[in-house]
């Protein structure tokens, strides 16, 4: 039985592990993570299925006064936009594009950070299995759901360990499959179903990464 709050990514990434697991994906099946934090629960996964780990670099689109208020998000080449709250804020489209073009530099940096070098692996007609450490609003997974769709995966399964019954309710249209193992009520934030949920750095994501794709 499912205990929260999880120890840690790690153990909230066994978890899901063991229910990907039963699911018998196949052999064409990659790990996507959403970093930073994502990529700790994902390596349990990917371990587990056997299958290859790599990342999707999603930035999140702050309101121009009050960036932690989320009116959007990027993810490669595909923009989300919450138009209602834009509408209600009347942020004009020049102060939009500002923060597009702000947003779209920091995602190009960590892509470049993070990779090394190395290519974004080809998705077309491959099971995609797209993780984070949780949903609140689910703002971000959207922009990360519609970049893979964009990239012709043949299946996509969105993937957490816990999330707001309503960000799960959202992604449900979006991927083939949508798995939350926990949707607790009433839902803060992410962090208050781990104990330890300690800032994933850059550098930990490029090691992750590395050991990933290291041979046994």
């Amino acid at each position: 039985m499912l205990q929260l709050p999880f120890q840690d990514r790690a153990d909230a990434g066994r978890s899901l592990a063991a229910e990907l697991s039963s699911r018998h994906l196949g052999t064409n099946t990659i790990v996507l993570a959403l970093p930073r934090g994502g990529l700790a629960v994902a390596a349990e996964v990917a371990r587990a299925l056997q299958a290859p780990l790599d990342l999707v670099v999603v930035r999140k689109l702050g309101v121009p006064w009050q960036p932690e208020l989320a009116m959007g998000a990027i993810a490669g080449g595909t923009r989300v936009l919450d138009q209602r709250l834009i509408g209600d804020l009347h942020i004009s489209d020049q102060e939009i594009e500002a923060v597009v073009t702000r947003e779209t530099g920091e995602l190009e940096r960590r892509e470049k950070l993070y990779r090394g070098g190395l290519p974004a692996p080809d998705l077309q007609g491959r099971t995609v299995v797209l993780v984070d450490d949780g949903l609140a609003t689910g703002s971000t997974m959207v922009a990360a759901a519609r970049h893979v769709r964009s990239l012709h995966a043949e299946k996509l399964i969105v993937a957490v360990p816990v999330a707001s019954s309503q960000a799960c309710a959202r992604l449900k249209s979006e991927a083939d499959e949508c798995i939350c193992l926990a949707m607790p009520d009433p839902f803060f934030a992410v962090g208050q179903w781990y104990n330890d949920f300690q800032q994933v750095t850059d550098d930990e994501v490029r090691e992750i990464l590395k050991r990933s794709r290291t041979p046994a």
